[in-house]
């Protein structure tokens, strides 16, 4: 850290290319009193914008080396991450990283622990919002050496939150819902920039010692968070409530209807089954300048900001486990099997090719031959995978670890290259590569099959690669001499 800025506080995020991190990052960066370290598994994922204003350690809270690195000098430590896309041992990962990392901020006198959890009791909680709980135990267990301030919210209202986009797709896609009777039960919603204020003004405030503070705004029912975002969105829509859809049952209710895969939909329809209300006044005795907005002006802004293209972060940019990151997948080169077709730019310039190249998926679609994507979308949906609902963060533009439908932008080299990492469910991993050259585009599928499933995967799919990808290409030209 520089000498000049020593009487600016130094704080670390961890998990600053996920949902929250992202944004706590660009708030703390207006604010400009900090100097800025961030912890992340990938730094192709930090927005190149920021890369002078911050500093970057590499690595994760499972190496005791780059913690310690990572912690140098640090006054305030956020840490904003899970384990949830680690597998079924995610738990226990938790406990590992949160330890680890508490011992390590204890190492570098650290002054401050800042986590954000989940509202929940023991007694009632899901085995996801257990985990979380059991984070901030452990993060807080040392109060004779270092403080922790523990944030709990409950539902998180804000464009590209699970939260919401499970209630946005519901409510846009279906006019009449058969539901399950977790949608009576009660939570506290809170706008995702209520959670960055309280987030940044922790790192200003003097707090007595270990803190546990509860946020949120007016209780609501799940139900009531519907009809109330109906409201705003001027749809009229139905709900019959039924007893027998079990969280099974809803999980995949969820997935077809909403970008959001199975596993974060069951753990999510787990956690609605008991209350998760605020249980202190922590929030008014230690933040009283901070009002949360009531719950349908957090939807409107969030509407607002993805009709404007200002998504800056969405559920699905980061997780523990592969499943979302890119780290180490932005090089094909391993690949054993590959369907590449050449076709000239016929007069289009690179940067036109380029810009439709990024402009795929979401919204856009996939050409004439959409319907196999989305009934490749809808296999992949029903046996686990992201399918194609996930969408896009903005129309138009896309950036390093940026979904796209199912799939995850592992590499982009302007008006050169855009390489895409399939995060459906497949035998094998496969890679789709667009190399604009001067005079022709070469567009590459890329595929390592795993064992002779994933050949005879491979070698089943060529006759629709060879209509689905050569239209592609071809609407990919097209539409760049259009624009030209």
């Amino acid at each position: 850290m520089p000498d000049a800025d020593k009487q600016m506080k130094n704080i670390l995020i961890t998990g600053a290319t996920g949902y929250i991190g992202r944004r706590l990052k660009d708030r703390l960066l207006t604010e400009g009193n900090y100097n800025l370290r961030l912890l992340v598994r990938n730094s192709n994922k930090v927005r190149p914008s920021v890369l002078d204003q911050v500093e970057i350690v590499e690595g994760d809270t499972f190496n005791s080396e780059v913690l310690d690195k990572a912690l140098q000098d640090i006054d305030i430590a956020y840490y904003l991450i899970h384990s949830m896309e680690s597998g079924s041992d995610y738990k226990n990962l938790d406990r590992i990283s949160a330890e680890n990392f508490r011992e390590a901020a204890i190492r570098a006198g650290v002054k401050r622990i800042i986590y954000l959890g989940r509202l929940g009791v023991k007694g009632t909680a899901s085995k996801h919002l257990m985990s979380r709980i059991e984070t901030g135990e452990i993060l807080s267990a040392r109060p004779d050496r270092i403080q922790t301030v523990w944030f709990r919210a409950g539902v998180i209202i804000g464009s590209g939150s699970a939260g919401f986009e499970i209630i946005r797709n519901l409510l846009q896609k279906l006019p009449v819902m058969i539901t399950p009777t977790w949608v009576n039960t009660m939570t506290q919603p809170i706008a995702v920039d209520d959670v960055l204020s309280y987030l940044a003004a922790a790192a200003q405030k003097d707090l007595p010692g270990d803190t546990v503070v509860d946020i949120g705004a007016s209780p609501m029912s799940f139900r009531q968070m519907m009809t109330s975002a109906a409201r705003v969105m001027e749809l009229s829509r139905f709900m019959i409530p039924v007893p027998v859809l079990s969280p099974r049952l809803s999980s995949y209710w969820l997935i077809l209807f909403t970008p959001i895969p199975y596993k974060l939909a069951s753990a999510l329809v787990e956690g609605l089954k008991s209350e998760t209300l605020v249980l202190n006044d922590h929030a008014i005795r230690y933040f009283p300048e901070i009002t949360p907005m009531p719950y349908q002006d957090a939807v409107k802004k969030a509407l607002r900001e993805i009709e404007e293209n200002q998504v800056l972060s969405r559920w699905c940019d980061s997780s523990a486990g592969a499943v979302c990151d890119i780290k180490d997948k932005d090089d094909p080169a391993s690949s054993v099997l590959r369907d590449q077709r050449e076709y000239p730019l016929n007069g289009a310039s690179p940067d036109k090719i380029f810009a439709a190249a990024c402009s795929l998926g979401g919204e856009e679609g996939w050409f004439h031959y959409h319907f196999l994507w989305q009934l490749r979308g809808l296999i992949d949906k029903v046996i686990g995978g992201y399918g194609l609902s996930r969408g896009r963060r903005e129309r138009g533009r896309l950036r390093i670890g940026d979904s796209l439908d199912f799939w995850k932008v592992a590499d982009i080299k302007e008006n050169k290259r855009l390489l895409l990492v399939a995060q459906m469910k497949l035998p094998g991993k496969a890679w789709l590569e667009f190399d604009i050259q001067p005079d022709k585009l070469v567009q590459t599928a890329h595929f390592i099959p795993k064992g002779l499933w994933g050949k005879i995967y491979w070698y089943s799919v060529l006759p629709l690669h060879h209509l689905v990808f050569t239209n592609l290409a071809k609407q990919i030209i097209l539409r760049g001499q259009r624009s030209a």
